[in-house]
Formats: C-alpha cells, structure tokens, sequence
C-alpha cells in the first residue's frame, strides 16, 4: 500500500508538533514536509509532492485562503484539506470555491482528522451536508440572487441524469449511497460525476454541491419529494 504523502502548515509550532505526532501514529500516512506559513507552500509542494496538504485558514503573511487559491490552479494540485476554529467561519465558503477539498475544526477529535486526510487522499469530501447548509445559509445575501442565475446557467450544461447526480452529491451522499438512491451502478456515478467536473470545469465534489446549492437544486427537489 503506497502511503498517503502529506504536508502540514500552520504558523503554530505546537499545533504543528501536534498534528505531526498524530499524523505520523497513521501506517498509512507519511509526512513529507512541514511550513509555518502559506508564502512556502508553493515552493515545499513543488518539492516534496503530497497528495494532501493540512492547512490552517489564519495565518500572519498569507493565509490558508490565499495559498489555496494558488495551489489548486497548479496542474497535478493536492487536495487541501483547511483548519478552522469555527463551524461557518466567514472563510470556508471562500476556500472551497477556490477548491479545497474540505475542512476540519481544531478541536476535531484526532483519529477524525487522520480519516479526514485519508477521505481526501481518496476523493471524498470532508463536509457533511450539515455543515454545507450552515455553509451555504451564511454566503446567503443580497448577492443570492445573482449566484443562482449564474449557477443556473452553468448548470443548465448537465443533461437530466447529471443533474440528478448533482442534486445527491449536494446531499453529501456517497457514490454507493447515489447509485442506491437513483438505481444505477458505483461504476455510472463515478462516470457523471467526472463528466460534471469536466463540464462545469470544477476542482471536486465539493465545489458539485455548492454548484448545486447556488442554483436552488436541492429545494426544488425537496419539494418534489424526493
């Protein structure tokens, strides 16, 4: 089994130690480079190669957002999976547009964050659809109705069967709990969701959900009573 290879960053050294020590307990994870802040993580990914990168958001020089936001616009990016202190802080919203994979808080339970790392490293999403709706009640505003006409147009790429498989990642719901839900094989999912992420041309399962959300997928299809 190829170990999941994965860098950590946080501007405090005893969290760092922390998350080394709980990180390297895991068989399965290798941890390939440490950084104090987000001005190094293009240089040590470059370097070292993860498969994952454990950030936290607030840092002094740049911050987890911005190093994101650089990271997942290089080909081959890791996933990034960002630290957080509050449940729908202001930020998150901002970091998984920009295509984090998910987030963790602080005070998460350490064997949670190592299955955390592992989930991302196998494609999954770290947010449950708990989270995304607190998530997606914050972004909401007076820029609400716009972002549902932009989602719409976008959406509006994916045939009927696509958006389907949309609406059920929006819910959080594996690629096993959809092809249970919609009567087809893991095997079609996986093949529509990677069609959506080419269509939409979006990062991961994540950035599908919030898609999803933007353009009122997800309450038309309660209403419907699915």
């Amino acid at each position: 089994m190829t170990a999941i290879r994965l860098l950590l960053v946080d501007d405090d050294p005893l969290v760092r130690a922390g998350l080394s020590l709980m990180m390297g307990g895991a068989e399965d994870i290798e941890i390939v480079g440490e950084a104090s802040d987000g001005a190094e993580v293009g240089e040590l990914v470059e370097r070292t190669r993860p498969d994952v990168v454990l950030m936290d958001i607030r840092m002094p020089s740049v911050d987890g957002l911005t190093a994101t936001e650089r990271l997942r616009g290089r080909p081959d990016a890791p996933q990034v999976v960002l630290l957080t202190t509050f449940h729908a802080d202001e930020h998150v919203l901002r970091a998984l547009r920009a295509g984090a994979a998910g987030f963790v808080l602080k005070d998460t339970p350490p064997a949670e964050i190592v299955d955390a790392v592992r989930r991302v490293a196998a494609g999954d999403p770290v947010l449950s659809p708990t989270v995304t709706r607190q998530l997606m009640e914050h972004a909401a505003g007076a820029a609400a109705d716009l972002r549902r006409t932009r989602a719409r147009a976008r959406i509006a790429a994916l045939n009927d069967r696509e958006s389907e498989v949309a609406v059920e990642v929006g819910r959080g719901l594996s690629n096993a709990e959809i092809a249970a839900a919609l009567f087809m094989s893991v095997a079609t999912v996986k093949t529509h969701v990677s069609r959506i992420l080419t269509k939409l041309d979006l990062n991961n399962r994540v950035q599908i959900a919030l898609l999803a959300y933007d353009a009122g997928l997800l309450e038309e299809s309660d209403e419907e009573g699915h």
